[in-house]
C-alpha cells in the first residue's frame, strides 16, 4: 500500500522545526481525534498523524526517514504496512497538554487510556425558580430548599477507616492493560476496580455513608436574586453543589429563571413597554396624563392629534441590566379607543363635531380623489 509522505500528513516543510512539527500534529490531533471528530475516516487519518509525529519528533528516526524514506521501516511490525512501527511510543504528554482534564484521557500507540477519578470535582446540579414581574425587574432574596450530597462528617470523605495503599494499582487509581491488535498494542488505562480510583482501601467501611464518603442531607438556602434577570437567564451558586470526591471542590448549583407576565408591562430585553388607552378628545386635543412605570406614576405629555401606534420614550425607565448595570427605556404606544356607548348628550356632541370639516387630513383626500374618478 502507498503511504503518504510524512511531511506532507502533518502539513509541514522538510525543513520545519520540532516545535512546528509538534504544533502541526496538535492541530491534527485536536481535528482527527476518535472522541471529537464526526468527519469520515477521521481515526484513520489520526493514527496516520500518530505515525508521522512519532518518526519526525525523533531526530534519529527522521534522519533515517530523510535518507530511506518509508523503506528505513519497512521491517516493522504492528501492522503498519511497511510504515513504522509506533505502538511503543509515548503520546502521554502532547495528549496531556492537548485535553488536560477534559474527560479526552490519553492516548498510547492509538489506544485509549480513562484515568482514574482521583480528586474531582463534585456534580454541579440545576434547578428552576420562578419568579414575579416585580422580583426579576428589582432583584430579591428567596429561600430555596435542596437536597445535597455532602462529605461525611464521621470519615470526613474517605468512606472508610484504616486505611492503606491498595494492592491491586499500589496507590496509582489506575490499572493498565495491553491489548494487540492488526493496528498495534493499545495500552488501556483504567479505573481501579478495587479502591475506585482512590489509590486506597480500608480495613473498616465507614457505617454512616456505607463507603460512599458523602451524605445525602437536606437544607435550606437564601438566594440574593440580581435586579434585571429574565426567563432562561442562569445565577450559578458556587460551591453549593455536591462535594467533590478524594479532598476535591464541590460541584455548583445554577438556578434557571421563569418570570410571570404583567398585566399591563411587556418586556422586551431591558426595555419595557406600555399600551396606553386614549378617549377621542385626548387623542384630538392632547393631554398631560398621568401613567404608570415600574418605578411610580409619572406625567405625559400627549400631543395633539396622536395617532394609534404613535410612541413615547422615556429614557432610562426601563430595567436594569444585570451585566452592566446600564438602565433600559420605557415606550408608551398610544391606542385610542372608540366608544361603543354613548349618551345622548355625547351623541349630540359628536353630530355637531362631525357637521364641522374634518376631511382636510390626506388620507381622507386620497380616497375622495379616486372615488371622483369612479
Amino acid at each position: 500500500m502507498n503511504k503518504k509522505d510524512y511531511y506532507e500528513v502533518l502539513g509541514v516543510s522538510k525543513s520545519a522545526s520540532q516545535d512546528e512539527i509538534k504544533s502541526a500534529f496538535r492541530k491534527l490531533a485536536k481535528k482527527y481525534h476518535p472522541d471529537v471528530s464526526k468527519e469520515e475516516n477521521a481515526a484513520e487519518k489520526f493514527k496516520e498523524a500518530q505515525e508521522a509525529y512519532a518518526v519526525l519528533s525523533d531526530e534519529s528516526k527522521r534522519k533515517q526517514y530523510d535518507q530511506f524514506g518509508h523503506a528505513a521501516f519497512s521491517g516493522g511490525a504492528g501492522g503498519n504496512a511497511g510504515g513504522y512501527d509506533f505502538s511503543g511510543f509515548d503520546f502521554s504528554d502532547i495528549f496531556g497538554d492537548i485535553f488536560g482534564n477534559s474527560g479526552f484521557g490519553d492516548f498510547f500507540g492509538g489506544g485509549r487510556t480513562s484515568k482514574g477519578s482521583g480528586r474531582s470535582k463534585g456534580r454541579d446540579s440545576l434547578m428552576r425558580m420562578e419568579l414575579t414581574f416585580e422580583e426579576a425587574v428589582f432583584g430579591t432574596k428567596k429561600m430555596i430548599n435542596i437536597d445535597v450530597m455532602e462529605e461525611c462528617e464521621e470519615c470526613h470523605g474517605k468512606g472508610g477507616f484504616g486505611e492503606k495503599t491498595c494492592p491491586d494499582c499500589h496507590g496509582s487509581g489506575s490499572i493498565t492493560t495491553e491489548q494487540r491488535t492488526i493496528l498495534g498494542s493499545f495500552m488501556t488505562k483504567t479505573t481501579c476496580p478495587s479502591c475506585n480510583g482512590k489509590g486506597k482501601t480500608y480495613d473498616r467501611t465507614c457505617s454512616s455513608c456505607h463507603g460512599k464518603g458523602k451524605i445525602k442531607r437536606n437544607k435550606d438556602l437564601e438566594v440574593k436574586v440580581p435586579a434585571g434577570v429574565d426567563t432562561g437567564n442562569q445565577l450559578r451558586l458556587a460551591g453549593k453543589g455536591e462535594a467533590g470526591t478524594n479532598g476535591g471542590p464541590n460541584g455548583d448549583i445554577y438556578l434557571e429563571f421563569t418570570v410571570k407576565k404583567h398585566p399591563i408591562f411587556e418586556r422586551e430585553d431591558n426595555d419595557i413597554y406600555l399600551e396606553l388607552p386614549l378617549t377621542i378628545t385626548e387623542a384630538i386635543l392632547g393631554i398631560k396624563k398621568e401613567i404608570p412605570t415600574i418605578e411610580g406614576s409619572v406625567k405625559l405629555s400627549i400631543d395633539a392629534g396622536t395617532q394609534t401606534g404613535d410612541k413615547y420614550r422615556l429614557k432610562g425607565k426601563g430595567v436594569v441590566d444585570v451585566q452592566d448595570g446600564r438602565k433600559g427605556d420605557m415606550y408608551v404606544i398610544a391606542k385610542v379607543i372608540i366608544p361603543s356607548k354613548l349618551s345622548k348628550e355625547q351623541k349630540k356632541l359628536i353630530d355637531e363635531l362631525n357637521r364641522t370639516n374634518l376631511n382636510d387630513e390626506p388620507d381622507f383626500k386620497k380616497i375622495d380623489k379616486y372615488l371622483k374618478k369612479a
